[in-house]
């Protein structure tokens, strides 16, 4: 395993009855840490990005989940297990393209079902369900790290890689998946350089991505995602890691716009592309992403950037949030069970129930 360092940053954190968030609204700027103790501020907190990342917001919801639980007046199992069937739809309904979301809300839900006992321990239940979710999903980041890792291209000099949009620490419960693979890489002195592409229109890449590699001092270079494909003409980089929101039984990927288009250039220049997430990020139901619909953001995130109009009155916009990329495009997706190929992906979700 490679060299893991403890210096990176946790995005959702547990402490005296309350979920403390890094609001990642407010970096690279202030490193704020907003307090959660209520359900409706977690729902809130979830819409409007506070946290973000699959991972980290399917651990938020299970906290959420907790919160809401403990708000239901009633004592009686069977009303309790009903209230709080509402209260997991209402949080995954608030970003439903994160498949880690509803996953983590249905597990603990289905946790609860299956234990006796008093509804003052089924609280207790959820509690820790969610606490066992969050070291887990560390666990997990930890070993899509190291499977990473041994996926990269071996040449004989140190390699850079690409990264899109945020899948590190503040995306998942504090190590990351496409931004583990960069940490594995670095201690284990085999990554150069990560150049980020600052993943308009919210810029997760230039503000997220490159502010955690700063943090770590690994050497990080951004620039605007229209540059990907020079950087890959001019051989800069050896291989591509991004992370994903849903994956299909097939291997089709929902996730940040631009991916796609990324996918495409690494084709074209004969280099890896990878997709690193947990299993959980697999849509069991989803046998391919042709009938996903992508949502999409507000007009504004495109004609300002903070209070500064860059786009003149009377335009129209397009902002779809998310896109899809074919399996086929794909070298491998990088799991906690191994780097496989995405025609492989359907046997190892059966085979891990």
């Amino acid at each position: 395993m490679a060299e893991i360092s403890e210096t990176h940053v946790y995005p959702v954190i547990w402490q005296d009855e309350h979920v403390l968030l890094v609001d990642q609204n407010r970096l690279p700027l202030d490193y704020t840490l907003v307090s959660i103790s209520r359900f409706e501020d977690m729902v809130r907190a979830i819409k409007t990005l506070i946290v973000r990342g699959a991972p980290a917001v399917g651990i938020a919801a299970a906290y959420g989940l907790y919160l809401g639980a403990k708000e239901i007046p009633t004592r009686d199992r069977q009303a309790f297990i009903e209230r709080l069937e509402a209260v997991a739809e209402q949080l995954k309904n608030t970003r439903p393209d994160k498949a880690n979301l509803g996953w983590a809300v249905d597990f603990s839900l289905k946790k609860v079902c299956n234990t006796p006992g008093t509804v003052e321990y089924l609280i207790q239940t959820l509690l820790e369900t969610a606490q066992t979710l969050q070291r887990e999903d560390l666990q997990t980041c930890y070993a899509i790290g190291d499977y990473g890792l041994k996926a990269l291209p071996e040449i004989p000099e140190r390699l850079s890689v690409y990264t899109h949009c945020n899948h590190g620490a503040l995306a998942t419960s504090g190590y990351g998946t496409s931004l583990g693979i960069v940490r594995a890489a670095w201690h284990s002195e085999r990554l150069e350089r990560v150049y980020v592409g600052e993943t308009r229109p919210r810029l997760q890449g230039s503000r997220l991505s490159a502010w955690e590699c700063v943090q770590e001092g690994i050497p990080v270079t951004i620039v605007t995602d229209s540059m990907a494909a020079h950087c890959m003409k001019q051989g800069l980089v050896q291989a591509v890691l991004v992370g994903a929101d849903r994956i299909a039984v097939n291997g089709d990927t929902l996730n940040k716009i631009g991916t796609y288009g990324l996918a495409l250039l690494a084709k074209a220049h004969s280099i890896p592309f990878f997709v690193a997430a947990p299993l959980s990020t697999v849509d069991i139901w989803l046998k391919t992403a042709e009938a996903v619909s992508v949502s999409e953001n507000p007009s504004a995130d495109i004609y300002q950037i903070g209070e500064t109009l860059v786009a003149p009155a009377g335009a129209e916009y397009y902002n779809p949030a998310s896109d899809i990329t074919p399996a086929a495009l794909i070298t491998a997706i990088v799991t906690e069970q191994g780097a496989i190929a995405p025609s492989e992906l359907a046997s190892l979700v059966k085979a891990t129930g």
